[in-house]
């Protein structure tokens, strides 16, 4: 265990420089500049703001300064943000984001594996035909059309819920319900193939002829193996809710980091842009690795190389 959580964790390493290299690179490309949309400044005022900076400097060395800065933990300062660092917005914004998150991820859980395991009990029936039609809708329909239809619903309609901002629990609950639709959609379905295949085992068949009744042999056994390819996807999961935020941080106004990220696109904040995509690419890599180790404890017949 200790030699392949190594062996991950210089695997992540080198994933994290890949990451680093190829959006500096690639952001370096895009024509313009940081200041360049900034209102009637001068071409010494714009020089002077490249120097401070380091954007007048050569790519190479540039590149070279940043990595450097990272290996000591400084993802810089904010250009467009003046006096703050990127440290700074992602300590405070992200916490946000992650409530959020955190809460979509483990609503998606709580409803994605009942359903799928109910779907497997009850295959060909009404129930399993009507949990199919809800996932797939799940699936299908994006979230900004699920964030429009709640907010019709539930909040110009009914006038339930507030429609932005965070400034009590009820506020969370459309985020919430609009991040969960499809990873809850997506578990169900992942939860019902791997029910019924794990049903149609030997073992299951060994159980019940022992006299356990259905429902013991399922939830003692066939649960604990069928949740495997569940827990293989929240890896992935992660970088859905924390990707797919971002568009729903920014229809609810919500002060997260998906809203800072797509201001930082918006306008150029190079050193935010970079700050906010290795955070994030190191947040999706050692949640792979974290979903790895778990096999283990989930299931120790799983040899981890």
């Amino acid at each position: 265990m200790a030699k392949y959580i190594i062996k991950r964790i210089a695997m992540a390493i080198i994933t994290i420089f890949a990451v680093a290299t190829v959006t500096f690179f690639v952001m370096n490309m895009v024509p313009g500049g940081p200041f360049m949309a900034e209102k009637a400044i001068s071409p010494q005022a714009q020089a002077a703001l490249n120097e401070k900076y380091g954007l007048d400097k050569p790519l190479s060395v540039q590149y070279a300064t940043y990595m450097k800065d990272i290996l000591h933990g400084n993802l810089g300062l904010s250009v467009k943000q003046r006096g703050r660092t990127v440290n700074m917005i992602i300590g405070t914004k992200f916490p946000v984001s992650a409530r959020i998150g955190g809460m979509a991820i483990l609503a998606a859980v709580l409803i994605g594996v009942p359903l799928g395991s109910i779907a497997a009990f009850k295959r060909g029936t009404l129930v399993d035909n009507i949990i199919i039609v809800f996932s797939t809708c799940g699936i299908a329909v994006p979230s900004f059309v699920v964030c429009t239809i709640l907010m019709y619903i539930l909040s110009l309609k009914l006038g339930l819920l507030p429609t932005y901002g965070l400034g009590s629990w009820k506020n969370y609950i459309m985020p919430v319900m609009a991040l969960a639709l499809y990873p809850s959609s997506y578990i169900s379905r992942l939860m019902r193939s791997s029910m019924l295949d794990v049903m149609g085992q030997d073992y299951m068949r060994t159980a019940r002829a022992k006299g356990l009744s259905q429902l013991v042999s399922i939830f003692k056994h066939a649960l604990r193996n069928a949740i495997l390819p569940v827990v293989t996807y929240l890896g992935p999961l992660l970088a859905y809710t924390v990707t797919g935020s971002f568009i729903v941080e920014k229809i609810f106004t919500i002060p997260g980091l998906g809203s800072e990220f797509i201001g930082s696109i918006t306008g150029r904040d190079y050193p935010l842009i970079m700050g906010t995509t290795i955070f994030l690419a190191t947040l999706m890599v050692i949640m792979n690795v974290l979903v790895d180790v778990a096999y283990k404890f989930i299931d120790p017949r799983i040899n981890l190389k």
